[in-house]
This record gives structure tokens, sequence and C-alpha cells, in this order.
């Protein structure tokens, strides 16, 4: 997870470093910086009429340029980058798509519940023709577009008793804007009453009633009042121009931030005396200036700071968040790290993706329940104070230079997809490069495994653990497991089965240690008996544990080889003698602690790990090691033949043959301590 986020924070580097290439580059081929003020005299008259459209200003009463530079330059300062953004606008020419009601359900989801933001409805009625026809409507719908305002049909036909209980017998346009100025209030529906069908008029009689919602000042005097009132909105923004009424991207904001910022509108057209905007702080016109708790700050200085409402939009949104903006942020930087596990895996193909759907679905879950008690903990009544205590972070944060730098790059790559897609997956592809490199150098075979022994093991791994017995059953001691392994936990809890799959994996089974049986050479009896008299108390003390985990297995262990013995099967040689009346005894002297082999030779035990038990047979096919043969040992300490033991762990049985200590599980080295402790008296 760790390496995921490191490469998304990396990838985020990238894309600030690239941006400034591109200013780097811009400024060298023209000259100009994004941020640079533009003079509209030397704008041509098309292009001073894209900046009033995408401003939303109207301006089809002003035939000359004079009369539309002026309206330009009253509205606010023009910078190169907020042109270059209207005339990419309007070269995409996007066809926008309106919405068909199906009946009255549809149309008081979407419409009248409603509550931030304007809906414009061309209602038809039955057996008419719609009021504006379909190439004013197309070009209607696109117009409003711009200013987040949705669009849709709603046809009588569909439901003629809804249109008679609303009084719809004609065909008519209707608007919905929130009633009041409170977050999720009631939605009031205006309709059109005018005589003229022109896209122009109906966009006006559109932006005069989004603008009857933003509170209007006229004087000095309710300017002063205004400004020095503290009421429930904690974030004000003012606009100081010389307009009849604000631009449509001024007023369709107000309508998205109801109940969060509060939009006022300061008409200084007929101001004599300009000393009470001076007084706080405001110096010209037009000016649009944030009043919050911390202080005033003036929009449009920075970079990406344009007037139009993407720009406004998410400057606003950065200072004055929702929940659900954060949410969708959060969601965003987590699918977005999922992803890189696509990359940083190595492998087959369909390993590749079979991790990456598993990593999207973990992260998402994981996502929406670290959400569910931030939304409770959010709920309860005494954290108001630590929301306005993070309201205020965020706007110290937000108001800085690389705030605004940061949401610039969000606009450029934002609208410009593919150059983000590119980039990330560039970026991806690096990383799988070095990351491949670096397996390599460290010899793992899974960089050049193929999609078809990729699927093999899967699915030996699959059935190993679907035909496993419940290793809950087998006797060891319950503290054991997720001591010393908590990810078996984990994994567990992955399966709502009622952890009926016993999760073990097999991969423990190569790091066990494994060495060759190699023997010194030829002793006497007397050494040999010397030898075992060193080490029979280990002898007794282990098959004591040996007798208490399993007493029957270790009986019929007994049996068999004492049979093979009165066969002639050279077995305890000169211990048998001193043991003639206590057969057992020798014999399990002869499974864990005899020396004597065919010929009398001595293992070489210095070959053997020192936390391994001294033993010549292996119990599982109940013959004696031979030189040269390949020994395993489990971490309890018994040693068995390789092929035996892993057949034997192969075939579900994860403990070991004799003491039943689980073959997975770390075990304390036997010391003579202990073995005193297990012979004191209880």
């Amino acid at each position: 997870m760790w390496l995921k986020l490191c490469c998304l924070l990396l990838y985020f580097l990238a894309l600030f470093v690239l941006a400034r290439v591109f200013e780097a580059v811009a400024w060298y081929e023209s000259g100009f910086l994004a941020t640079q003020l533009v003079d509209p005299v030397a704008l041509s008259f098309r292009k001073l009429r894209t900046i009033l459209e995408c401003r939303g200003l109207g301006h089809s009463g002003l035939p000359e340029k004079k009369d539309v530079r002026e309206l330009v330059e009253k509205s606010g300062d023009l910078m190169e980058g907020e042109l270059y953004s209207a005339l990419k606008e309007e070269e995409a020419s996007e066809s926008v798509s309106s919405t068909n009601f199906s009946g009255e359900m549809h149309f008081y989801e979407l419409v009248e519940d409603t509550k931030d933001g304007i809906w414009l409805v061309q209602v038809i009625a039955n057996d008419r023709s719609p009021l504006v026809g379909k190439v004013h409507w197309e070009k209607m719908v696109k117009k409003v577009s711009r200013f987040g305002i949705r669009a849709g049909t709603f046809n009588c036909s569909s439901d003629p008793r809804y249109c008679r209980r609303r009084g719809w017998l004609k065909s008519t346009l209707i608007m919905s804007v929130p009633q009041t100025s409170t977050s999720k209030g009631k939605v009031m529906l205006k309709e059109y009453s005018g005589r003229r069908v022109e896209v122009e008029h109906i966009f006006k009689w559109i932006t005069a009633h989004a603008a009857s919602r933003i509170k209007t000042i006229y004087n000095s005097e309710h300017l002063r009042e205004e400004w020095n009132r503290s009421d429930q909105y904690r974030v004000k923004i003012y606009l100081f121009a010389q307009l009849d009424q604000p631009p449509a991207f001024f007023s369709a904001l107000s309508v998205k931030f109801t109940g969060r910022v509060e939009f006022i509108f300061v008409n200084v057209e007929n101001w004599d005396n300009q000393s009470s905007m001076a007084e706080i702080g405001v110096y010209q016109t037009p000016s649009y200036i944030l009043r919050t708790p911390e202080g005033i700050y003036r929009y449009g200085k920075h970079a990406g700071e344009f007037l139009s409402l993407r720009a406004m939009d998410s400057f606003l949104r950065s200072l004055q968040p929702e929940v659900n903006d954060l949410f969708v942020l959060s969601l965003v930087l987590v699918n977005l790290m999922a992803w890189m596990d696509l990359f940083i895996t190595q492998g087959a193909t369909i390993k590749r993706f079979v991790v990456l759907i598993s990593t999207l679905g973990t992260y998402n879950s994981l996502l929406i329940i670290s959400w569910l008690p931030v939304l409770g903990f959010l709920q309860l009544p005494y954290l108001d104070s630590f929301y306005e205590y993070s309201l205020k972070l965020f706007r110290y944060s937000n108001t800085t230079t690389l705030a605004s730098w940061v949401r610039a790059d969000w606009m450029f790559y934002s609208s410009h997809p593919a150059l983000f897609l590119s980039t990330y997956l560039g970026h991806g592809l690096l990383i799988d490069y070095f990351e491949k490199k670096r397996r390599r150098n460290n010899n793992s075979e899974e960089v050049n495994a193929n999609n078809l022994e990729w699927l093999s093991s899967l699915w030996d791994w699959y059935t190993s653990y679907l035909f496993h017995p419940i290793a809950s059953f087998q006797h060891f001691p319950f503290d054991s497991d997720w001591d010393e392994d908590p990810d078996l936990f984990l994994e567990r809890l992955a399966f709502p089965d009622l952890w009926l799959h016993p999760l073990i994996p097999t991969d423990y089974i190569k790091n066990l240690p494994m060495w060759r049986f190699k023997c010194l050479g030829p002793h006497s009896d007397e050494e040999t008996l010397e030898a075992f008299a060193e080490s029979e108390s280990d002898s007794e003390s282990e098959s004591r544990e040996v007798f208490s985990s399993d007493k029957e297995a270790s009986e019929d262990d007994e049996l068999s080889s004492f049979q093979r013995g009165d066969e002639g099967e050279p077995g305890c040689g000169a211990e048998a003698c001193r043991c003639a009346a206590k057969r057992c005894h020798c014999e399990r002297a002869r499974s864990y602690g005899s020396y004597s082999t065919s010929g009398h030779l001595e293992p070489d035990w210095a070959a053997w790990p020192s936390a391994m038990l001294h033993c010549t047979e292996c119990v599982v096919c109940l013959e004696n090691f031979a030189e040269g043969c390949v020994l395993m040992g489990l971490p309890c300490g018994h040693v068995f033949h390789q092929n035996c033991i892993v057949m034997w762990l192969a075939g579900g049985r994860h403990c070991c043959p004799v003491c039943r200590w689980p073959s997975y599980k770390k075990k304390q080295p036997y010391t003579a301590q202990q073995q005193l402790s297990s012979d004191a008296p209880s």
C-alpha cells in the first residue's frame, strides 16, 4: 500500500512539473503567461463576444465593438488563460443532450427534488407544437449548459393528468429555482410569459430570475451595514461592478453554493463618492472580493482564477467543501492508487488483472467502511468547533499561491483527459520497468511466469484449501496460530463461510531446512554406547513429549519397529542387549536417539542444523537414513526424508507426524533448562 501511495505522489509531482514545462513553452513561443492581462482594445469583435458569452452577459443590443469592449471591461479583468479557454470551448462545439421526462415521478425526482441547481424545461402540450423549435432549442441547451443549468423536455402526452393538474394547457417554458437561501430548501417553478422566443430573450429571462436571488446593494450606507453585519455565513463574496445585473456565472454559482457561500452584488454605477469602498479595502472596480473570518482575498490575482463558472467553482469548493466533495476526492485518489497495482504486480497478464480487481474491491470497500464512522462523527452536536477549525485550515491553505497552481493544473488536465491518461500510463510503464528489473536482480521466478503456469498454480492453491481438513481440529495450542502469523487471521476474516476454509499456505515448505545425510567412519561398540549414553537423557525427554502428544501413534511405531528388529534387521545393536527387559525404551532410543547404523558408522552431526533432533530413521517410511540422502527438518526439530515429508505436508497434513506440532509455526529451540523443568515433579 505504501509503495502505491509513493508512486501516486510521484505521479502528481510529475504532473506539476509537466504543467510548469508547458507554461514555459507557451511563454517561449507566444511571449505571455496565462496570468497576464489582456487589453480588450486589441481583441476582435468575435473574441469579445465569445468572452461575454462565457461570462453570461447579454450583448444582443450592442452592435458596435466599442460597446462590447466596455461591457467586457465592466465585468472584470481579462487574462490570457481565460481567453484561451473561451476560444477552445467555442471551437469544441460539443452537442449537449437534454433530458426527456417520462412522467410525474421522473419530473419530481430530477426537477422539484433538486435543491441546488437550475432547470429549464420545455413543456409540450397535447396536440400542440413546442414553443421553441428544434434548432433554437439545441442552441438554448448549449448556451445554458455553460452555467450549470440543466435542460429537459416534458411531453404532456406521456402524463396528461399531471399537465392538467399543473395547468399546462399550452406549450410553454418552465424554470425551476430554489426559493430560499438555505441549503436544500423549496423549489419554485416560474413560467416564461414573454412573446419573443429567441435564444437571447429567453436567456435574459433566465439570468434575471437567477440574479434576483442575489442580495444587491445600491448605496454606501447599505454597504457599511452589510459589511459589518455578522450572520450564519462565514464566507461571503462581493462583486463591485458598474453593471445592471451580475454575470450569469456569478448568479449560477449563488444557486450552487446555497447555504455555504453568500453572494452579494454591489452596483456602484451611480455612486459619486467611493470613499466607503476605500474604507473596506476596495480601490478599483470591477473587483471580486472574498471576505472570510481570516481576512479579505481578492479573486483574480493568482493562476487559474478566471471569471468563469468552472474556475470560480473549483476555487469556492476548495475553500468551503462539502462532505460529498471530500468523499469524491478520496474515491478518485484511492482508485488511482489501486490502479498502480496493475504495473507493480509482475508475472502473467491474467495475474495482473486478477490482482487489480481484488485491489479495487478491497480498497473501495475499506474506503466506504471508513467513511461511515466519519459521517456519524460529523453528525455529533458537540463538534461545531472542530468543523470550524477544519474549514479555517482549508481557507488558510487554499488561498496560497501553491494552491492556485494546483487548481490551475486540475482545470488544465481535466479539460485534456487524453493527456492525463497518457501520462498516467507512461508513469505506470516506468514503474513496471523498474519493478521488473529489481525482481530480476533478486532472481524472482514470477517475472517469467506465463498465464497457463499462473492459472495452474492458482488452481492448485484453491484445491489445496478446498479439500483441506479444518485446521482448528488439529491438536496444537490454540494461542499459537495468531501470535506468530497475524496475517493468517486477517486472511481468514476475508471468507464469510464460518471459517470452514483452513487458509494455510504451502509456501513455507520451501523455507524448511534441507541437508544431506553423511557419516564420519566406523567406530567401536564402546564408543557408540558412550555416545548414546550422553544423549540418552535428551531422547527420554523427547520420548515423553511424544507419548504425551500422541500415545497411540507411538505405540504403533514401536510395535512395527520391534517386529522388524526380530526379523534380523540391524537396529539397536548393543543397546538392545542392555535393554532386553525394556524393549519399548530401546525402541525409542533407536528411533530418536540411537547412533547405531549398518556397519557401525557414526553420522556427521556437525552438518545438521542446530535446532534439529538427532535421529537415524524416517518415521514416515520407517527406513533408516542412507548415505547421501536428502533430509528435511520441521520447526519442532524432527527430521525426515525430504520426499516423505513433502508428500505428507502436500497431502494436507500440516503438522509433524511425530509430535503433531504445526509445520508452519515456529517453536522455541530445545534446551537443557527445558528438560530439567519437564523432569521436575509436579
